[in-house]
């Protein structure tokens, strides 16, 4: 017996000893590892917390439908796609963002097809490390503005003070202390919960300020169907969102190849990278009906996945379940918007360095020589357009941001000659 059969073989023996209760239980797991990062996506964009829960649960039974159930995946908020819906909901509102939400799903499904017709090679050739990292890297830098504002107890944009300085430090602080020695120093389970656990702590400090206002906790009904948002065609959202597609298409895959080295199988040949693209992109699309963030693999799950060695695709379906139960319980919903904007903050500071983090360690893992002029030119023109604010506009057209990062650094690929070595 090879080492595939066996692999499959262990699985079969897993699945037939696991009880319905013990499945259960699991998915509870796995869905409170990735809970305090579901949440905190739709709290930081002025989205339904409630909303997310849902789609989040829909999104990951969509993809089990498309990967027939095959890949222990949960899917849930994309950070990716926190900058653009900032910027779509405070300029057109959120129903026409979720316009653009929804082609950004339809640029997966796309995607997935052309890996299906032409395998890996044509999208790595348009989106290279030299593209995509440094695309990542504005996505994260380009809100720290965002999270130092909230951590001294203002608004996102600096505009208002919700809180003095004195107070905002304290909770935004402690919150961020707690995530940090979370992430670093906890053992088993607790190292893959440090959002939770930081909100937690900066929740219980913001208590104690008395700074808490529970208004909309006793005003709620314990039981109500969240604030769903239907889409509204607006052609400006929906290309601007569109090429923000680009970074999260990639993190899909280095997800799958995480996920495929945890468990011992090649999901990128069964069911295939074509077939998990277009379940995460069927999920995005799906979510954006009903007014919830896109969704992505969550690398967290993935993690408890590798603790746990329960490879069984069923938890998963019971992780969506008990989230789409827990989107109706309205008093939940509200009392995630009392979370006082500094506990909101301290938590940003690392996750939006965490994401810049992340773009600068895919130039290195990958090698990309900044030696070169052809991508030190490349990486360069990306960051200074991103951070920056560069805009090209027509009419009322205005092309920025993200989107014109990963437009322009396709392009600069494409157009600028290779050195000969190559």
């Amino acid at each position: 017996m090879n080492s595939a059969e066996q692999t499959d073989a262990l699985a079969a023996a897993q699945a037939a000893v696991d009880t319905p209760l013990r499945q259960a239980l699991a998915g509870s797991q796995m869905l409170f590892v990735a809970f305090g990062a579901l949440v905190l996506m739709p709290l930081i964009t002025g989205l339904d917390p409630n909303v997310a829960l849902f789609t989040a649960g829909i999104g990951t039974l969509i993809f089990q439908l498309c990967t027939q159930r095959q890949v222990p995946i949960f899917l849930a908020s994309s950070f990716a796609f926190i900058a653009p819906i900032l910027y779509g909901v405070q300029t057109w509102g959120i129903p026409a963002t979720m316009s653009g939400l929804m082609a950004a799903g339809v640029v997966y499904v796309l995607l997935s097809q052309l890996v299906r017709w032409r395998g890996t090679a044509l999208l790595t050739r348009l989106l290279p490390p030299v593209v995509v990292g440094p695309v990542i890297m504005v996505i994260g830098l380009g809100l720290a503005p965002m999270a130092v504002n909230m951590a001294i107890g203002k608004t996102g944009d600096g505009a208002a003070e919700l809180l003095p300085q004195s107070v905002a430090l304290w909770l935004s602080l402690s919150a961020l202390l707690t995530t940090l020695l979370v992430s670093t120093m906890a053992r088993g389970i607790f190292r893959l919960v440090p959002i939770t656990a930081g909100i937690a702590v900066g929740y219980g400090l913001a208590l104690w300020f008395g700074v808490v206002d529970f208004t909309p906790v006793r005003e709620a009904a314990w039981f109500s169907l969240p604030a769903f948002v239907a889409p509204e065609w607006h052609w400006q959202a929906v290309l601007f969102m569109i090429p923000v597609a680009i970074a999260p298409a990639i993190e899909h895959i280095g997800d799958i190849l995480a996920i495929s080295s945890v468990t011992g199988k090649d999901y990128m040949k069964k069911p295939g990278l074509h077939r998990t693209l277009l379940g995460d992109g069927l999920a995005t699309g799906a979510a954006s009906l009903f007014g919830g963030p896109p969704n992505t693999t969550y690398s967290e799950v993935t993690g408890a996945v590798m603790l746990t060695k329960n490879f069984n695709p069923v938890i998963m379906t019971w992780a969506a379940g008990f989230a789409i139960l827990l989107a109706f319980v309205g008093k939940f919903g509200a009392l995630m918007l009392t979370i006082p904007a500094p506990v909101m903050g301290g938590i940003m500071i690392l996750l939006f360095g965490s994401i810049a983090t992340v773009g600068l360690n895919s130039l290195i893992k990958h090698q990309v020589d900044l030696s070169q002029a052809r991508n030190l030119c490349i990486v360069a023109v990306i960051l200074v357009f991103g951070i920056g604010g560069m805009a090209f506009g027509i009419g009322g057209f205005s092309l920025q941001g993200i989107s014109l990062c990963g437009i322009v650094g396709i392009l600069l690929n494409l157009v600028l000659p290779r050195s000969r070595s190559h």
